[in-house]
Formats: C-alpha cells, structure tokens, sequence
C-alpha cells in the first residue's frame, strides 16, 4: 500500500482513477446504503477518498440513475466529510440497457448478458466523473451507443463465417458494455485537460466464440483509433479499468500493448497488478490504468489499496504542464 504525499508543486494536479465495485444487486440499493450512513464498503470508499483527495478523479462500478440521484447523494456524503466536489458528470452506461435481442446467443431473451452492456438492471455499475474545477458539459464526447462493427479493424467473434448472434445481433451490437467519454475539464491554471475515461467488460464469461474477450480488446483499441483521428492540442488523460493485463490473465493484450507504448502517452506505473483477484485464478491482475498525454511532468504518482473498499486500487498522480 503505498500512500499519497502532498503534491511536489505548488501548481499542479492531483488526477485519480477508481473502480469503486459499489454497484448492488438491484436499482436503488446503492442510494440507501449512503443515505443510512453504516454501510462498511462507503465507509471505506470515503476514507480512501479523504487520504488520496484528487483534484478530479474517474471513478467505475457506480449504480447509475436518471435523476442522479446516487451520485448526488455520494458528492453530499463526501462534502460533509469535508471533500467538496461542485461538478461531476454521468450519463447512461450500456450496463443493462435492453436491447431486445439474444446478444449472448443462447436461445434465450431478457438475461443480463443480452442488454447492450451486461447488467441485471439499467445502469448498473455505471461511471462518474468528480471534478473540483468546471467540466464543459457541452462539450461532452459521448461514444456509448457506438456500434461494434463501426470500429476499423474490430474483432467482432463469427462461428462457421457467420456473425456471431446473425446479422441483426451484428448490427446493432454496442462496442461499450459500460462507456467512452471525452470529458474536458476547465482548470484555472492550466487551462483544458480532457479526462478520457472508459470501463471494458472482463474478458471471460463467454463461449468458445470469445466475445468477452474480443469486446475487452477492441473497448481498448478504440482509444488507439480515436488518438490516431484526434487533431486536438488540448492535453489528456486516460484513465479507467481496462480489465485487461499486458503480461498476465486470460484477455487479449495486443491492444494494452500498444496503448502502453503509444508515442502521445505517458506510462507512469509499472506493471505491478492494481486488483486482487481470486486466487489462483484470475489472480492479482494490472487492470486499472492512468496515462497522461506527453504534454504533463509527472511530479509523483501512486496507489492506494484498501480491500474493504474495493478489490481495484485508486490510482492516482501529480502532473504539471512541461
């Protein structure tokens, strides 16, 4: 467990990613919990939150609602233990949306595994962005209702030359089982940074077909094909889970790879695994990932592991412009 120091400047960011793992078992679970204040796992979210406090933090594996209702309660919950943050984003994650087709293609309609994003209910461990500074709602690049078959080069499963689930599952099969956002955040010294921030499915709990784990590897090659269409000068981060470790596990990790290398990014971390996993399989895995763009000094950076929490570490770092 390594804990975070003060910030080395003066005039920097503290940015952090963390899947939280606060999703419950049905819608509105998670609002309850916070509001009756003794659930042990929120207890723990918000101390981990108080000792790491981030400027702006991507956070996974929160129950999302229309009203924004639990994500309001959770921002109130902090507030009053004296972390304040006056601006977040949601939208709806793909995570239980109904899609009314058999994705999974098992002959059977209305399972978890057939909404756009596997989820026993709508917006089911969705994702949120906290944020101490403006974020430019506007501005918003949203691509969760991105379809499979539109991203270059994707690796959509087929079994004997067909599509797998046929032609209609083909096309209308979501590549995000939860999200991909842009979300530029207005800091008053250093002007816009882009929070790119997503959560891919693990990739197992399939058939022989591989879905899980092919949905996991192109989830992540999209940010190699959005960084290679992208003609922003505006700074970035990416950050999230990617479920997907370079050296270890059962995913595809070409994509990993080659995100870890791109020449527009910063690897900060080393391979140490961030989630702890049964063992001895999946096992401690590398699955959370904070990379910014080459254009930030990174000034320290760390993790944080608290296992009442979540099994994912909070991952955070100093930056600076160069």
């Amino acid at each position: 467990m390594v804990w975070p120091t003060a910030a080395l400047h003066a005039e920097s960011l503290r940015i952090a990613t963390f899947n939280t793992e606060l999703s419950r078992k049905g819608p509105g679970l998670l609002l309850r919990g916070i509001l009756r204040g003794n659930d042990p796992q929120i207890e723990a979210f918000k101390q981990l939150m108080i000792e790491a406090k981030p400027d702006v933090i991507a956070l996974q594996g929160v129950d999302y609602d229309l009203r924004h209702a639990t994500l309001e309660a959770l921002i109130q919950d902090l507030a009053a233990n004296g972390l304040v943050y006056p601006h977040s984003f949601a939208n709806p994650p793909n995570a239980g949306q109904t899609s009314g087709m058999d994705m999974n293609a098992n002959g059977r309609l209305g399972e978890a595994d057939d909404a756009h994003g596997f989820g026993h209910f709508n917006g089911m461990g969705g994702m949120a962005v906290l944020s101490r500074f403006p974020i430019q709602h506007e501005a918003v690049e949203d691509y969760t209702q991105m379809l499979w078959r539109d991203l270059k080069e994707h690796l959509y499963p087929t079994q004997n030359g067909i599509v797998f689930g046929g032609p209609a599952v083909f096309d209308t099969h979501r590549l995000s089982s939860k999200g991909h956002w842009v979300v530029p955040i207005q800091t008053p010294a250093f002007g816009t940074l882009r929070l790119m921030t997503f959560h891919a499915t693990p990739p197992v709990f399939d058939g022989p077909e591989d879905r899980n784990g092919r949905r996991n590897h192109d989830e992540v090659a999209f940010w190699l094909d959005y960084l290679k269409r992208d003609q922003s000068l505006l700074p970035f981060i990416l950050a999230g889970t990617a479920n997907t470790d370079p050296m270890r596990g059962d995913g595809r990790p070409e994509a990993i790879t080659a995100l870890l290398s791109h020449p527009k990014i910063q690897n900060p971390f080393d391979d140490s695994p961030t989630a702890d996993f049964t063992e001895p399989t999946p096992g401690d895995l590398r699955v959370d990932y904070l990379l910014p763009s080459t254009e930030w000094q990174v000034l320290d950076h760390g993790l944080i592991s608290t296992p009442l929490a979540s099994r994912h570490s909070l991952l955070w770092i100093d930056i600076a412009p160069r």
